[in-house]
């Protein structure tokens, strides 16, 4: 029917790209428990956390749909009302955003050892989730769409900082790991993997919530809006679902191995014991290897690590060796 394609066709669009998405996360979801990783309890909560607000939201928003197009196929004035899921949806998004943020704050407090890049993120963080919440109660209790434009500084206040903390995260990240480059294939892969997984992180979140507030504040008297706002909290869910699934691929591409620091440069060595070769001869023998030999190294080594965040660490900093995201 004309007339539609901005009300319950963008509507469509967006309800139909967020259950292709919730389809992917449902997916992460049962690769995480069918792994059976080894995290602590906060993880795990966070990741149940995020797996009832995917099935609440998306289960609602097709409901939604339904009631728009079937149950009031011949009541074209409900399109002028807002129903309880769409009014939830940006509670579902500050949720799932505050979530991915402090679980991807606390990577960054790992890297840096900074509590005060930490302490900088929570403080936008908590801020911003209330304003998702305030904007989600307000928009229940208006319910008329056409005065929801009165929700326009709420809305800007909200999503702004939101893209303000993905960008930051995403940046600070990238930087870190990309100074942390040891010059070798196999470390610098795990860490270009990381580098990705962190401008994906912002990103795409980024890109939907500024869609969802440019076409807010631009066409307020139509659905547009939705079709961006609608899918974000799929897409933070994916993001720290991807986090947490390619520790497997990390460790993969290390082979298993760890890494030796010599003066700033790591040399990878396969899983073997080591014995000291012939006297005089300079060099060292890999124990069961059939008598490799390699270049005796004449500086300290130490053994460094890769946690399950995929943090580089030496094993004697005290500082981070319990965490409430785990030991490191």
């Amino acid at each position: 029917m004309p007339g539609y394609e901005k009300t319950i066709g963008t509507l469509l669009v967006g309800i139909v790209f967020n259950t292709f998405l919730y389809g992917l996360v449902m997916f992460q979801f049962a690769s995480y428990y069918r792994t059976k990783f080894n995290d602590p309890l906060p993880i795990k909560l966070m990741v149940l956390f995020l797996f009832v607000i995917d099935n609440v939201h998306s289960i609602a928003v097709i409901y939604m749909l339904w009631e728009y197009c079937v149950t009031n196929f011949d009541n074209p004035d409900i399109l002028n009302y807002a129903l309880w899921p769409y009014t939830f949806t940006p509670i579902a998004t500050a949720l799932a955003a505050f979530a991915t943020q402090i679980f991807l704050g606390y990577r960054v407090f790992r890297l840096t050892h900074s509590s005060v890049l930490y302490g900088f993120i929570l403080v936008l963080a908590v801020p911003s989730c209330a304003l998702g919440i305030a904007c989600g109660i307000k928009a229940w209790m208006i319910k008329v769409l056409i005065k929801l434009v009165v929700l326009g500084p709420l809305v800007t206040a909200w999503l702004a900082m939101q893209v303000g903390i993905d960008m930051f995260i995403t940046i600070t990240l990238s930087l870190v790991l990309w100074r942390s480059r040891t010059g070798f294939r196999k470390t610098d892969s795990v860490l270009h993997r990381l580098i990705r997984g962190a401008i994906q992180t912002g990103l795409f979140a980024g890109i939907f919530s500024l869609g969802d507030l440019a076409t807010f504040l631009k066409y307020p008297d139509t659905n547009l809006y939705g079709m961006f706002a609608i899918p974000i909290g799929r897409i933070y869910t994916n993001t720290l679902l991807d986090t947490l699934l390619t520790r497997d691929e990390l460790r993969e591409r290390l082979g298993g191995a760890v890494d030796m620091e010599s003066s700033n440069v790591r040399t990878k060595l396969s899983d073997m014991r080591w014995a000291p070769g012939p006297k005089g001869s300079g060099s060292t023998t890999a124990a069961g290897t059939g008598g490799i030999q390699l270049a005796e190294v004449a500086v300290r080594q130490d053994v460094v690590t890769f946690d399950d965040a995929g943090v580089q660490h030496h094993p004697d900093d005290a500082s981070l060796k319990k965490g409430p995201f785990g030991s490191v």
